[in-house]
């Protein structure tokens, strides 16, 4: 597996030197990157790598200095420093990491997803057009849950998309949009949303012993019906069946935003006994989630993994500590896509699933122009992956 991976790229000539910009707030993630990368070119065998096309191709760092300094009244910034001209660049960016602050007429000011964003735009402006080819990796999408218009409101997610092309990013890669059909906004760019359902895979066989993978033991539940698609295709690749619960809500009042929820209804077979797989996009105060896995302990169900592209938990771990606690949770999974606190990563519950590595491929397949196709969809993997766990490799 390993092999095919390394070895995958050597057929086409990079389009151009390969520059990473990591946003501050993407740093760690960033550097797992590039640590991929270095490894990667060092280790392949080409011998086209002395040719003019493969200049710069081994480096110590494909990482380019970039800052976006503030000045007291919180305007800033962005500056690039080192040359760009001609690289074929990847900008890296969380737009929910608000551990980052800064100064604001000398209060400490947390970066809000429109501060990220618009750091984003001033990097995008410093590189001042010189770049080859400009990629964006932003894995929440900025605004992706304001994707469709209900009412006279404001569509900013298109806006976004629409406002990065025309800036002249060529392509943006996220991972698991809210929703995909918001990149009918830039028809005619490049826009992939990518599904970490391997790395979750991964995560689970690797953390938790004595699993039976079949229909007959293990079921994955859709918490609601925007997340069909997910559970569908997990269920699939899995061989397993799925149920899918609907939020009821009160359409008549508004709170938070948004109308409360009266009921969770379940729609699918017996839970009873079978270890249970709920997938959804992410999990913003977690109170769905956890409301589901109580409903289905209810009927009966045996174990409970939450499976969440995004772990936001913005009201805090303590409701997660005690659905552990009280046996309704046994695992929660998340991916290093976004900031995480070191509160959360401590817990025992908690399971990371790291994606550095599979961004390292698509950038690396990207930069030399090959088609990503094969890494957006993992069926192989997950079936080789289950396979090895039933024979008690792992």
């Amino acid at each position: 597996m390993a092999i095919r991976e390394e070895k995958r790229n050597l057929e086409t000539i990079p389009v151009g030197s390969l520059g990473i910009i990591s946003m501050e707030g993407c740093k760690p993630l960033g550097e797992k990157v590039d640590s991929y990368l270095v490894k990667w070119r060092a280790e392949r065998e080409s011998e086209h790598k002395e040719s003019l096309a493969f200049a710069g191709y081994m480096r110590d760092s494909y990482l380019l200095q970039a800052k976006v300094p503030r000045f007291g009244s919180g305007e800033a910034k962005g500056m690039i420093l080192e040359s760009v001209r001609g690289n074929d660049l990847y900008i890296l960016v969380d737009v929910l990491n608000y551990s980052m602050t800064y100064n604001l007429a000398g209060h400490e000011n947390h970066m809000s997803p429109d501060d990220h964003y618009q750091d984003l735009k001033r990097i995008i402006a410093a590189v001042g057009g010189k770049a080859r080819r400009i990629t964006v990796i932003m894995p929440f999408l900025y605004e992706s849950r304001q994707h469709k218009r209900t009412a006279r409101e404001s569509l900013d997610c298109a806006l976004a998309l629409q406002e990065l092309v025309a800036m002249g990013v060529d392509n943006i890669i996220t991972f698991d949009a809210h929703d995909p059909r918001v990149q009918n906004a830039i028809p005619l760019h490049g826009f992939e949303t990518v599904q970490p359902a391997y790395q979750f895979i991964k995560g689970l066989l690797k953390n938790v012993k004595d699993l039976t993978i079949d229909a007959q033991h293990m079921m994955v539940i859709s918490p609601d019906e925007g997340g069909m698609g997910r559970a569908i295709y997990i269920a699939n690749v899995l061989g397993l069946d799925m149920g899918m619960f609907y939020k009821r809500r009160d359409y008549t009042k508004v709170v938070n935003g948004r109308n409360p929820i009266v009921a969770h209804e379940f729609l699918g077979t017996s839970v009873e006994g079978k270890d249970m797989i709920i997938i959804d996009d992410m999990i913003s105060s977690g109170e769905s989630v956890l409301e589901v896995a109580k409903e289905l302990k209810a009927r009966k169900a045996n174990k409970i993994f939450v499976f969440s592209t995004f772990g936001l938990f913005t009201n805090g771990l303590d409701k997660f500590d005690k659905a552990y606690e009280d046996g309704i949770i046994d695992k929660v999974l998340t991916t290093n896509l976004i900031y995480q606190t070191p509160e959360l990563l401590s817990r025992d519950w908690y399971i990371n699933c790291d994606l550095s590595k599979y961004i390292a491929y698509i950038i690396d397949t990207l930069n030399h122009d090959s088609s990503i196709s094969d890494l957006l969809n993992p069926s192989e993997r997950i079936t080789s992956i289950v396979a090895r766990y039933k024979k008690g490799e792992l």
